[in-house]
């Protein structure tokens, strides 16, 4: 139990500390993209937080199967590098039995991945496209920064305001500068006070501006005429934008089973591969482990990464084929999990007593044959 405890507790804190040091690397280069789309006036700012919070579920679960993996090779590496794993050996701690218990660890990992793939992560990515959706619809005013001219989103003017409430429907000193339209054919150039954002039933989005001043004429000649008002109107979006496609990676688990399709065969083996690929990279782990005190703990590290990679990428490869329907849904990516396993199988099977017997035995018939 001592030993079972000990063997656990180093591949988890491994674990958790390659899971928190790449989930905040990666959190970090998202915060980062979506801040510069807020100072922008892309997003409006209050978004920001909700956006990373949707998106840690989105990348924890592509995370959780490198974490598995280099958790395991650390630790085991250590333990081979101090010489811990020969002491072990020798009191009977076989390398098959801590294979069971990295076997019987990684199933508790897949469980929480396979909640992560198949319902955390598909609601979070359909909350985003909803938020992301609201965000275009009201970007008439909504995203704008007191102290900054911006473009409507109908691109017909420029607005800059000094100052404006926590929800952005009162404006204080509002700059507009109008291109000429239809019902304005001259460039004007208008000066208030204060203004409003007004919406009506259709999604058409006003600016009520309040106690200014009009200058219209046109940039070729020196005439242009001034007009004091108590109220002016103009639109600034001409009605709400179009929903947004969800994406299939936004369906729900039972949705995907329903739908018919290459796309949707493929986002169901994705959601499959990674739960399942957890226990067969922490299987292969175990033998990658094996390193020589004067190799250190990270002498194999570089192959493992390699061969983690090129798991990795076939997956990708492989759901790419299905959604094209280049691969048959009933296939998958069956075949790419068993060709993992049977080499996880073989470098494990490689220091075992039983199979280099029964090995030299077969290769003793063939010669003899």
């Amino acid at each position: 139990m001592i030993v079972f405890r000990y063997l656990l507790g180093e591949v988890f804190k491994s674990q958790l500390a390659v899971f928190v040091i790449l989930i905040t690397i990666i959190l970090s280069q998202r915060f980062v993209k979506i801040l510069a789309d807020a100072s922008e006036g892309e997003l409006p700012g209050q978004m920001v937080l909700a956006l990373i919070s949707l998106k840690l579920p989105q990348l924890a679960v592509l995370i959780l199967p490198l974490a598995a993996f280099l958790g395991v090779l650390i630790a085991f590496g250590r333990i081979y590098a101090e010489s811990e794993m020969t002491v072990l050996h020798a009191t009977g701690i076989s390398e098959w039995y801590i294979t069971r218990l990295v076997v019987g660890f990684s199933l508790l990992i897949s469980v929480a991945a396979a909640g992560l793939m198949m319902y955390i992560s598909p609601w979070a990515s359909q909350q985003e496209l909803a938020m992301l959706a609201k965000a275009e619809s009201d970007s008439g005013l909504s995203t704008l920064i007191p102290g900054r001219f911006q473009q409507t989103s109908n691109e017909k003017a420029v607005v800059f305001v000094q100052d404006m409430n926590r929800d952005g429907t009162m404006l204080s000193r509002v700059f507009l500068a109008q291109m000429p339209t239809e019902q304005s054919p001259t460039h004007s150039v208008v000066y208030a006070e204060s203004g409003t954002v007004t919406e009506d039933a259709s999604g058409a989005q006003k600016l009520v501006l309040s106690q200014g001043r009009r200058y219209a004429g046109s940039v070729d000649e020196p005439q242009y005429d001034v007009l004091e008002f108590g109220r002016y109107e103009i639109q600034i979006r001409e009605q709400q934008v179009e929903q947004r496609r969800q994406k299939i990676s936004a369906l729900s688990t039972a949705e995907l089973l329903k739908t018919p399709g290459g796309e949707a065969a493929a986002e169901w083996h994705w959601r499959l591969a990674i739960p399942l690929s957890i226990p067969i990279l922490m299987m292969l782990a175990v033998p990658l482990s094996r390193v020589n005190p004067r190799q250190g703990k990270f002498g194999r590290m570089l192959p493992a990464l390699a061969l983690y990679l090129v798991y990795y990428i076939l997956m990708i490869v492989s759901r790419s084929l299905i959604g094209d329907e280049k691969i048959p849904a009933w296939l998958g990516m069956w075949w790419l999990h068993g060709l993992a396993l049977l080499f996880a199988a073989i470098l494990l099977l490689q220091n075992r007593a039983g199979a280099n017997k029964l090995w030299a035995r077969l290769r003793g018939r063939v010669i003899y044959a």
